[in-house]
């Protein structure tokens, strides 16, 4: 300001403020490990301490530490479960027909993503939700391209409505998603800290693992993800860590290069 006149920067002092920015961005990206994540959550997660639906304190906590991801430069994309609300496998279990049920989990996961899209604005983060299923008036269409764009423009992109197809689980969604938009690392954030030999909510004496192969889970017959899911990961080599998202910063740890959880490797 002078002699009360805005003075506009000069092309060079622009050229500067550039490159300044772009070195800001370039070393906290250097420092991170990842540049784009695919997060993997389980819509139990969502339940908090509650036996159904959805805790809006525990949406608001994974809010937080999702959007203390993005501030550091990380490209994130999320695929959420629809089981606290329904399971198409229970439904068939009780008569009903498979493909319905399976129907019904999708759109469960779509109301997952709309509450977690709510969370994430609340707390100052923009973010798209695309379904596989057509929702137009509440949700984009998955298109690849311009999930990439939004990845690109610092959106978190949520994905709902699973594969679009029966007999798929949101495990083979969140792959086959990781895979279409060449994240880095599918992040499997659950209420466990890692892969054991067994469970270790149910067997004390459960022995954690900090690094696993692909061959080595499926040889132990250990429960990552169901087989669709796992084998279409190992063969597009790309790594999972699975680690406990409930723990403040265990996020922020896992794509700093921390170690968190467990990471599936070939």
């Amino acid at each position: 300001m002078r002699g009360g006149f805005f003075v506009f920067p000069s092309l060079a002092q622009i050229s500067w403020l550039k490159k300044i920015m772009y070195f800001c961005t370039t070393f906290f990206q250097k420092r991170m490990q990842y540049k784009r994540i695919l997060l993997k959550l389980s819509g139990e997660a969502l339940m908090g301490e509650r036996q159904y639906g959805i805790d809006p304190r525990r949406l608001a906590e994974y809010a937080q530490e999702i959007k203390a991801v993005v501030e550091k430069g990380i490209e994130v994309a999320i695929v959420i479960g629809g089981g606290n609300i329904f399971r198409g496998v229970a439904g068939a279990s009780n008569g009903m027909d498979r493909v319905q049920g399976d129907h019904m989990g999708m759109l469960a996961t779509v109301i997952n993503g709309l509450a977690l899209q709510s969370a994430l604005e609340d707390a100052g983060v923009y973010t798209r939700l695309q379904t596989a299923l057509e929702i137009k008036d509440v949700a984009e269409p998955f298109i690849r391209r311009r999930a990439i764009r939004h990845l690109e423009k610092g959106r978190v992109v949520i994905f709902g409505g699973g594969t679009g197809n029966p007999y798929f689980t949101t495990d083979s969604a969140a792959v086959l998603r990781a895979i279409e938009i060449n994240a880095d690392v599918i992040l499997k954030g659950t209420r466990v800290d890692g892969i054991y030999t067994a469970d270790p909510e149910k067997d004390k004496t459960a022995i954690k693992f900090d690094d696993i192969s692909f061959k080595e889970v499926l040889n132990k017959g250990l429960k990552v993800m169901d087989t669709t899911a796992f084998t279409l990961s190992q063969e597009n080599e790309l790594p999972i860590i699975v680690f406990d998202m409930n723990k403040k910063s265990n996020l922020m740890k896992v794509v700093t290069g921390e170690k968190i959880g467990t990471k599936v490797n070939l």
